[in-house]
């Protein structure tokens, strides 16, 4: 018999998006699959949505407000799917990608390899997307994959994978601690439990590039830096776990280097800490630079408003871009209901 599939979708103040997802998890061509949906405690029209949704293979639940890492845990306590499936409540899946790498189980010869596949970001239109490829999307053991995403400042978005259930089991439950971050480090300790991943290629997931109160964006939330730190200094631990060499501490360094602008100068007791694993590593860390349109800014506003000004503008100008998108998306659709009432 083929295996199950869980296709798990954890949804806060989804209501414009939730639609299309779990479309895309029932229009999947694999069989086999049941979906849950966690609404959790949305405070907009989520949970009428999803009570529409509903059906034989799409089961829905309501809880508390808890976040996001608990209402995947609730979802995954429900599931009892062979393999899983995270998606997030905007995102979208490509019609054929648990398929194809259900299918790929062949070219590997343990139920501990992870599957990953690519990712694609858009804003509504996803003809318009096209896959990432970096140097994660290949077969890598664990310590390489952790090396080049910490080294080289990667990541896989969260539907890209499709884990075994023994291997979600082994790796124990996501963190309710982690606000930001909490697939970046619940997906370490899968791998960590795992033999290395193998990649499925032209296939994955559609991630949908929201505003800044998305759940990965920090900005100058203390709550949220505070997890990320946390984050990182598992994500440390993880590596050096798996192997304590000067490559490791060098992609150590340089993961920590990449986030420091977080931090610096307003969590100064989070930069000391920081600092004092640097130097642990037998390295340092360099004080964040301004780019140089900003940097101006700094000598007659101050750090904080220069930090605020690189920060916003590229949010503004993703804001711009999505917002005519958004306009071309309606409008697409305005016109096949014109053409398909006549």
């Amino acid at each position: 018999m083929r295996p199950l599939v869980s296709i798990l979708i954890p949804a806060y103040n989804a209501e414009e998006w939730i639609t299309y997802t779990v479309q895309s998890a029932v229009s999947q061509t694999w069989p086999r699959k049941e979906i849950i949906v966690v609404d959790d405690g949305s405070r907009d029209g989520t949970w009428g949505v999803v009570l529409r949704l509903a059906s034989k293979q799409v089961a829905v639940v309501s809880t508390e407000n808890q976040g996001a890492a608990a209402a995947r845990n609730h979802a995954f306590a429900l599931s009892q799917g062979d393999y899983i499936q995270w998606l997030d409540a905007d995102d979208l899946l490509a019609r054929d990608k648990i398929e194809r790498q259900l299918g790929a189980r062949n070219e590997v010869h343990s139920r501990r390899t992870l599957l990953s596949s690519s990712w694609a970001p858009f804003y509504y239109r996803t003809r318009r997307a096209r896959f990432i490829h970096n140097s994660l999307c290949q077969d890598l053991s664990p310590v390489d994959w952790l090396l080049r995403k910490m080294g080289q400042n990667l990541h896989m978005q969260t539907g890209t994978w499709l884990t075994s259930r023994s291997l979600a089991e082994a790796a124990g439950p996501w963190d309710t601690r982690l606000v930001t971050d909490d697939d970046g480090e619940y997906f370490c300790r899968v791998l960590l439990a795992s033999e290395g991943t193998h990649f499925v290629s032209d296939t994955g997931v559609f991630y949908r590039a929201s505003p800044s109160s998305r759940v990965s964006y920090i900005g100058f939330s203390d709550k949220k830096k505070e997890a990320m730190f946390l984050s990182m200094k598992l994500h440390i631990g993880y590596l050096r776990s798996l192997e304590d060499s000067e490559r490791v501490r060098r992609a150590c360094l340089a993961y920590m280097q990449t986030w420091y602008d977080i931090f610096y100068p307003e969590r100064q007791d989070l930069v000391r800490e920081l600092n004092s694993i640097a130097s642990r590593l037998q390295g340092h860390l360099e004080a964040p630079r301004l780019r140089s349109k900003y940097a101006w800014i700094r000598p007659i506003f101050g750090w904080w408003a220069a930090k605020w000004a690189q920060n916003a503008l590229p949010q503004f100008k993703a804001s711009c871009a999505r917002y005519f998108d958004k306009a071309i998306f309606s409008l697409e659709h305005i016109s096949q209901r014109v053409l398909q009432g006549r």
